[in-house]
């Protein structure tokens, strides 16, 4: 039955035609405009959905359920709100990767965003967040309502492109000179051709050819010269996707060159689109090139544009799924958060909603983000005496728990040489803010080194978004923060991948890199840093907003010179405090446990880290052992293939929970021994768990221990039942499932028994 049976919605259809498109909309007047030119333009739509601002089901059922469905092979949104957002992404997530999921979301400029608001009665957030979310969920957002149905059109028809590298084959150099410009400006590439393609050119083409890419093949170019390009282009390594460009010259043949192409593309292994100019008299080639599945467009330019979202829909998967560094740990040491939350609660207890300086970098410490040694000082005599233990030059900074913008009041003094300056120092900042802002504001000063400035200065900050919760933001920091404006948002938490692909959004990435002969920043350093940063903002929920402006960032270290955290109002009743719109590490289930051979190990969630380690695992499992945890068998080169772990691994803690037993050894290597799974069924409040435990860790209680763990885990999600199907043979797991509370029954087939726990 479709998800919108009984749903409050304006227009429900089904296409007189069958298509692979499913199409939902919140706007009944825009689902009337596209069912009218889908007609006109051939498009078929699985299911095509308009639904009001009152549903009864969200975005993530609908989604859930054409990921499902057989006859859709792309997903089509025009969003005004995006509602539940923590279920829209783990939703959006979990299909994109076998699904695309092309989204135009209207309420870019503020005045599109009221009107979206009036009509669907939901406050937006911030449109750069929005960006972000979509990132990190694999979905692909469009500007218009065209690219909209080209990009389904395009990924469902042709391989996603493995890089932004784009060869153009043209018969005219004004086209190409168009399709190079709209690829450049969306942040696409031209291929830089192999001399083995060039060679091979030079034999194909007359000798006044462009000898570059974009490849003019001249206005004289025959269907099997363009055939024989094709093949030439589509064989260079350096290439990642191809545009054919065709304009109606004198002797062009449009429809016979595209039949002739049609047969070529099937063997390119790369995508390949094309642009047939001319309108009516190339419309039969186009209509030959559309039912061999090469999406053709009408301009050149409009082809590029498609290419660079293309690569940008393969980057997003590509960062989703792309295995973390295992450096990205998470800290094992709870003493972070308790530590965190003892200043928070404090200043809470006082009435106050900004930390001070020194507060904010105990704080960042705890998490062990390193910060320049900030001492208080009261009177001048211990500003001077702090200023003696740390050595000359120092800063001296108003310390204050009520401004937290020193500059603005003449808090701070720079480059201080002795005790003398340091003395006027104290004075000046303590008349200064007296006279701006009044005594009270002054609490003293904070005394720190003088740090050379010799580096870059950043800013990571996190702020909360009323849609999306907490976001983080990284970028080009300093005084000029908000001239220059070159900054990147995320989602928390972050692992490394995920650090290093919201630094390279920014502009000062490619000066963290070395310019000029300089020396690379320590990148892999500044990714462990936000991955910290991150997990700081999703532990300490009570912190609205924290800045370090600027972290310095050099070669030879990273250091915060200033923070500020402003917590959220006392008023606030804490389980109105906003959640990260992506479930976090659930660090609430790790814990250690003792085989029976009296080896500990720890058990806890699976993370993306876990990669290697998990083929390692594989290694250790037998056929017996694989056929009944799948219940056929696997072959190992399949279980441990690359995309199968990467979404075993990089698993929705609110879709699913993996719990792993690791033991680590004094050499500080570690190996995982078992992992047990806790899936949530769709449709109702049931899971199904699955456990495997690798051949030399069997028999010594750590099934039982693993679904012991589990169970609870369903306890915690407010599920009511969990179940398995066992393979009628696999006693020790009948056994196991028992001694937990679960009843083991024959389901009436001829191989499996049914599992099955109430709770």
């Amino acid at each position: 039955m479709s998800p919108v049976t009984g749903i409050n919605a304006t227009f429900a259809s089904a296409m007189a035609r069958p298509g692979n498109v499913g199409f939902i909309s919140q706007s009944g007047a825009l689902c009337t405009a596209v069912l009218d030119w889908s007609f006109r333009e051939h498009v078929g739509f699985s299911h095509f959905v308009s639904i009001g601002s009152m549903l009864d089901v969200g975005w993530s059922d609908l989604i859930d359920y054409l990921g499902d469905d057989a006859h859709t092979t792309s997903i089509v949104i025009y969003m005004e709100s995006i509602g539940d957002a923590r279920a829209f992404l783990s939703s959006a997530r979990e299909v994109a990767l076998t699904k695309p999921i092309i989204v135009i979301k209207a309420g870019r400029t503020q005045a599109a965003a009221k009107a979206a608001a009036s009509h669907t009665g939901t406050l937006a957030g911030s449109d750069l967040v929005l960006d972000a979310a979509f990132r990190r969920s694999g979905v692909l957002r469009v500007d218009s309502i065209a690219e909209l149905f080209y990009m389904a059109e395009v990924l469902a028809k042709q391989p996603r492109p493995a890089g932004p590298r784009l060869t153009i084959l043209t018969n005219a150099g004004g086209p190409g000179v168009l399709a190079t410009d709209a690829l450049i400006g969306n942040r696409g590439e031209l291929a830089v051709l192999s001399d083995a393609t060039y060679e091979a050119f030079d034999r194909l083409l007359p000798p006044h050819w462009s000898h570059n890419n974009p490849v003019d093949i001249l206005g004289d170019a025959s269907p099997e010269r363009y055939a024989q390009a094709l093949t030439i282009a589509a064989a260079d390594e350096n290439s990642d996707g191809l545009l054919v460009i065709l304009t109606p010259q004198a002797m062009t043949d449009p429809t016979r060159t595209a039949e002739v192409l049609k047969a070529q593309v099937k063997d390119a292994r790369k995508p390949v689109i094309a642009s047939w100019m001319g309108g009516a008299d190339v419309a039969a080639g186009q209509a030959i090139l559309t039912q061999a599945n090469i999406p053709t467009f009408p301009y050149p330019d409009t082809a590029a544009r498609i290419f660079t979202h293309m690569w940008r829909y393969s980057d997003n998967l590509r960062a989703l799924y792309e295995t973390p560094s295992v450096g990205s740990d998470l800290p094992r040491d709870a003493s972070a958060a308790a530590v965190s939350a003892d200043i928070v609660t404090a200043a809470r207890a006082a009435g106050r909603t900004l930390l001070t300086e020194f507060e904010s970098k105990l704080v960042l410490g705890a998490y062990n983000i390193p910060t320049v040694d900030t001492r208080i000082a009261v009177t001048a005599d211990e500003a001077l005496a702090a200023a003696e233990a740390i050595g000359y030059p120092v800063v001296v900074k108003l310390h204050s728990e009520t401004l937290t913008h020193k500059s603005d009041v003449g808090g701070v003094a720079l480059d201080l040489q002795d005790a003398a300056a340091v003395r006027r120092a104290f004075e000046a900042i303590r008349a200064t803010v007296t006279a701006r802002a009044g005594a009270r504001h002054f609490l003293g000063v904070t005394v720190q080194p003088m740090v050379s400035r010799e580096g870059y200065e950043v800013i990571v900050g996190s702020s909360i978004d009323r849609q999306l919760g907490p976001v983080l933001l990284f970028g080009s920091g300093g005084k000029l923060v908000e001239v220059y404006q070159d900054r990147a948002l995320a989602l928390p938490p972050l692992n490394t991948t995920l650090a290093r692909r919201m630094m390279e959004q920014t502009r000062i990435f490619v000066a963290l890199q070395g310019v000029r002969g300089g020396a690379s920043v320590d990148l892999a350093a500044l990714d462990q840093l936000l991955v910290r940063f991150s997990q700081l903002v999703v532990e300490q929920r009570w912190i609205k907003e924290v800045d370090i402006n600027p972290l310095l960032a050099s070669p030879e270290r990273l250091i915060a010179l200033d923070a500020r955290i402003v917590l959220h109002d006392a008023s606030m009743p804490e389980d109105a405090l906003p959640t990260p719109a992506i479930r976090p590490y659930p660090v609430q289930y790790v814990g250690s446990w003792t085989l029976k051979n009296g080896t500990d190990i720890t058990i806890r969630p699976i993370r993306p880290e876990d990669e290697p380690l998990m083929v390692r695992f594989h290694h250790t499992v037998s056929e017996r052992s694989v056929y009944f945890r799948y219940l056929q068998m696997v072959g190992l080169s399949q279980r441990i293939a690359h995309e199968r772990l990467t979404r075993a691994c990089f698993i929705d803690y609110a879709r699913e929970m993996a719990l792993v037993a690791e033991q680590r050894y004094a050499a500080g290597d570690h190996a995982i021994l078992a992992v047990g799974r806790l899936i949530k069924l769709r449709g109702g409040k049931e899971a199904e768990f699955a456990i495997l435990v690798a051949d030399p860790s069997q028999r010594q209680g750590l099934g039982a221990e693993l679904l012991r763990r589990l169970v609870q885990i369903g306890r915690d999600e407010k599920l009511a039942r969990i179940v398995a199907s066992i393979d009628v043979e696999n006693i020790a797991m009948q056994r196991v499932s028992e001694s937990v509370g679960f009843t083991v029954s024959y389901d009436g087939t001829e191989r499996l028994m049914k599992a099955a726990l109430d709770l």
